[in-house]
């Protein structure tokens, strides 16, 4: 069974920086897209970043400037590089993977992580 394994996260104070990691358990044979989702207590679940097997990524409003996704495909993971940390962030944090595991199989399909929590507080 895939597991996309999560690292990072944390408790740290307003203005602080995290980065979190996320690495597939095996290789792909095709990955369209990596990213990060959050939930806060109470709220949906929402994209925070993406980034694609080109290279392109997109943000939500709430992190640009402060947010950058990056990622090694030789490794299968992408890394999520958080600055300016304001108590809104504070959620948990899901990694997200969409691609095909083998070449048999012909449609991509999403991938989750069991999340890893994200507090910022002082």
């Amino acid at each position: 069974q895939v597991q996309l394994v999560e690292s990072g996260g944390g408790l740290v104070q307003p203005e602080g920086s995290l980065r979190l990691s996320c690495a597939a358990s095996e290789r792909f044979f095709s990955i369209n897209a990596m990213g990060w989702y959050r939930q806060a207590p109470g709220k949906q679940r929402e994209l925070v970043a993406r980034i694609t097997r080109g290279g392109s990524t997109n943000y939500a409003d709430s992190v640009k400037g402060r947010f950058t996704i990056s990622r090694d495909n030789a490794k299968n993971t992408v890394y999520l590089q958080m600055n300016s940390l304001k108590p809104e962030d504070t959620a948990v944090y899901y990694c997200n993977l969409n691609g095909r595991r083998r070449v048999e199989f012909l449609t991509a399909a999403d991938y989750w992580g069991q999340g890893t929590q994200v507090t910022v507080s002082s």
